[in-house]
């Protein structure tokens, strides 16, 4: 069966479907079949409500410090490195409100979520870990960390998504509390790298300095808060009341 028929078949399937699967409320299920039955080219836009327009913008704030950091590293102007600073907490004012306006609409979705992890794992994640390899976190080990930091960020929030559907909730249907620090709580590592960056403290002055594991493998002391950071994210005893 091709790829065009196999599409036309689910459509068709979700057509004929007049209960939502009992993993889908009503109007999950109204906006699955929202997005899988207009064949339209634009029909992911057209069924983006406000509320998802700006946590794209949280992502968009991600990409950009990503993108400012390599500015950085090609012209050496502190211009781009503050920017890419800076675009880490504007991500999470839009990850605030994106939540606020949802609720503030009643307009939440099923594709929101998905978004809300994705711009997540952008901004909080990579952001921050290529942030500590410019200012000077470059060592193998180094990376492995920031690698290993990424990915419990990418876990946590799969988990959360995987979970939020049987997690405690208020009486509005706000989750009392989150297993394991959430992702945005990366922005005191952030917060942590601007005060050095204000002080010189970078590159070969980082703090700590580097601490050889064995001979030709070092890393240096200042990966290890996000070693700490990305534990603390999976952790499953560890819960946090969802303010």
């Amino acid at each position: 069966m091709t790829t065009t028929h196999r599409s036309h078949a689910a459509r068709k399937a979700a057509t004929e479907l007049e209960d939502p699967p009992t993993t889908l409320t009503k109007k999950q299920f109204q906006q699955v079949k929202n997005l899988t039955m207009d064949d339209g080219h634009f029909n992911l836009v057209r069924n983006f409500n406000l509320a998802d327009v700006i946590t794209l913008m949280n992502g968009a704030c991600g990409a950009l410090s990503i993108f400012s950091n390599m500015r950085y590293l090609v012209t050496h102007d502190d211009y781009y490195l503050k920017l890419a600073m800076l675009c880490i907490p504007f991500g999470f004012t839009f990850d605030i409100l994106d939540g606020k306006v949802a609720r503030w609409r009643k307009t939440s979705s099923i594709l929101g979520q998905e978004l809300d992890s994705l711009a997540d794992a952008i901004s909080f994640g990579v952001a921050p870990a290529v942030l500590a390899f410019v200012l000077g976190m470059q060592t193998f080990l180094d990376t492995a960390v920031l690698t290993a930091f990424v990915c419990c960020g990418i876990a946590r929030l799969a988990r959360y998504n995987a979970t939020v559907a049987i997690l405690p909730q208020d009486q509005n249907g706000k989750v009392k509390y989150f297993e394991g620090t959430p992702i945005p709580t990366t922005l005191g590592l952030v917060g942590v790298l601007a005060y050095l960056n204000s002080h010189g403290l970078v590159g070969e002055r980082l703090p700590g300095g580097l601490i050889q594991v064995i001979p030709g493998y070092s890393f240096h002391a200042m990966v290890l808060m996000y070693a700490v950071s990305g534990a603390l994210m999976i952790s499953k005893s560890l819960k946090i009341p969802k303010l």
